[in-house]
Formats: C-alpha cells, structure tokens, sequence
C-alpha cells in the first residue's frame, strides 16, 4: 500500500500470489472479469495487455454520471506491485503479498486521489473515498473467485 493514499482496502484470499497478479495484470482476459460490472464497462486496451505498458480505456458509471477513463500501467515491483495512472492524477496501486501459506495471499487496492480546492474539494473527495470502498471489497472478492473457478 502506498504511504500517501486516500483509500485502501485489503483482503487475504485462498489464492497463490502468483496466480492472483497475474489476473491483475492481464487487461485483456483477467481484469475485466473482476471489475464490478454495475460501475467499470467496456475495458478496452489500446496498447500492450499485460503488465507494464499496457494502455486502456473503461466507462465508468459513478455518481449518476458515465465517463470514459484512460489508464497507464507502471510495474514498480513486477510480481507483487502494479501501477494505474490516470490524467486526472488519481494513482492506484495493486499489491500483493504472499501469506505465510502459499496458497493464500493478501491484496491490497489502494488509491491516491488528487486534492480538492477548498471545503467542496474535500467534499468531493471524501465521497468518492466512501463511494469506493465497496466497489474495491467486490473487486477483491471477485478476483479471489475467478482465480478460483477460471
């Protein structure tokens, strides 16, 4: 987890942490089947597909409001730390560390969200933290049964 984050949410899963970064890093396969539909559509990579220089792009419903999103993929630790970098300066981290069992891991979403201007800034900020803690629970929860169950 990053230092300087906003939000973080973590769970350990019944999951290799092998097998649970790679799902993560795959944009073409694995990613898209452990977004939440109900808020991320639409995955699409526009360069590279795995790992570190992959580009893509996703509608995301939020708030009443649909927008399409574009991300870059960084790996500052190829294995256990993958990077999604927005225009908007909004960062986040997936992280994943192996438990004392290999067979299980622990995941951890965090994000680092660019700061508000002023009393509506924070506002702001501090619903979308609220708004995002389940989406990133379900997110978890879905990786642990894909990587499961295929």
């Amino acid at each position: 987890m990053n230092e300087t984050s906003d939000i973080a949410v973590a769970a350990t899963i019944a999951v290799p942490a092998a097998r649970a970064y790679s799902i993560i890093a795959d944009y073409r396969n694995g990613h898209p089947r452990i977004v939440p539909p109900k808020y991320f559509r639409d995955l699409v990579v526009e360069r590279g597909g795995t790992g570190a220089g992959t580009e893509f792009r996703f509608e995301m419903r939020a708030m009443g409001t649909r927008r399409v999103v574009r991300a870059t993929v960084a790996e500052p630790e190829p294995g256990r730390v993958l990077v999604e970098r927005y225009p908007d300066g909004t960062v986040t981290w997936f992280t994943v560390d192996p438990a004392t069992d290999p067979s299980r891991c622990t995941v951890t979403i965090s994000t680092r969200l660019p700061g508000g201007a002023g009393l509506l800034g924070r506002i702001g900020k501090a619903m979308l933290v609220r708004f995002l803690r389940p989406i990133y629970r379900e997110e978890l929860e879905r990786l642990e049964a894909v990587a499961r169950h295929g």
